[in-house]
């Protein structure tokens, strides 16, 4: 393969942008910027699109850039510890999970947080209670104990 034919491939750039908080600074203007995109244009698709969402909240995008210099993105719900966090009332994890707990949170949380992480394109096809297990997993490496 040639070098021409292997630049004309579209790339992905996987970023976390908090939510309404896009400027062109790094992360992102360094990332898009390589690639040759406006990442002032950028910032202002990705803050409208991200206007209904808590400002801040830490959103997982992924931007395919086209050869022409042309991008799409996709957001993605927040990660689930940052829902974990935040309904436990910590700001960080624990340095020793499964043995010291940093707070609790309930399995209604724990189902609540499985509801939004649903709507992710790539949980769509797992039952609810799937999605729950793995948040309890995160919990646990979190040092958030779940409780009924």
């Amino acid at each position: 393969m040639s070098k021409a034919a292997a630049k004309a491939k579209a790339q992905v750039v996987r970023l976390l942008i908090p939510a309404g908080k896009a400027a062109p600074t790094p992360p992102v203007g360094p990332a898009l910027g390589a690639r040759g995109v406006k990442s002032m244009d950028f910032c202002k698709e990705f803050n409208a699109k991200t206007a209904h969402i808590e400002q801040g909240a830490p959103t997982p995008t992924l931007i395919t850039v086209q050869p022409d210099r042309t991008f799409t993105f996709i957001t993605k719900t927040p990660p689930a510890t940052y829902f974990l966090k935040k309904a436990a009332g910590i700001e960080k994890g624990t340095g020793k999970p499964g043995h010291v707990f940093n707070g609790t949170v309930s399995l209604k949380h724990v189902y609540e947080i499985a509801k939004i992480k649903s709507t992710d394109e790539h949980m769509k096809h797992l039952p609810l209670e799937s999605i729950a297990r793995m948040i309890v997993g995160s919990a646990r490496s979190l040092g958030v104990q779940v409780v009924p």
